[in-house]
């Protein structure tokens, strides 16, 4: 008399599971990539440089090689730089400001900007691109 038993070990593997976690992982991937992109859209080529700093609590100045300021993306003149700086980081706790100027902007330029930021406060993160 042959007995057989209920409870049978069947090889079989579910993927549901796997997929919902590479689903999960693809949607993490995809708005992290947006959320790092840069906030700025004026195009400066930038020096190079090693390593990467990103706050999303600052301004961006930008100095093109016309010689033309922008706070974020709205066209300032060089005498009211330092005004519109001050109306925008007003409010901001601990203010800073990423300086992004391209690469032939002569050096006076860019110490300019970074007087106006010692003078009130501000701390400077010089953007470069990675190579």
């Amino acid at each position: 008399m042959k007995l057989k038993g209920r409870n049978q070990i069947k090889p079989e593997f579910n993927m549901s599971s796997m997929t919902d976690i590479v689903f999960l992982l693809l949607i993490f991937f995809m708005i992290a990539s947006t959320l790092a992109k840069q906030l700025n859209t004026i195009d400066v080529k930038l020096p190079q440089g090693e390593g990467k700093t990103e706050n999303r609590n600052t301004v961006a100045v930008t100095i093109n090689n016309k010689g033309r300021y922008y706070v974020n993306e709205s066209r300032v003149t060089k005498k009211n730089l330092e005004a519109q700086l001050i109306q925008t980081l007003g409010s901001v706790n601990n203010p800073s400001l990423v300086l992004r100027a391209e690469k032939k902007v002569s050096i006076q330029e860019v110490v300019f900007v970074m007087n106006i930021a010692n003078k009130n406060g501000i701390k400077v993160v010089l953007a470069v691109d990675t190579p």
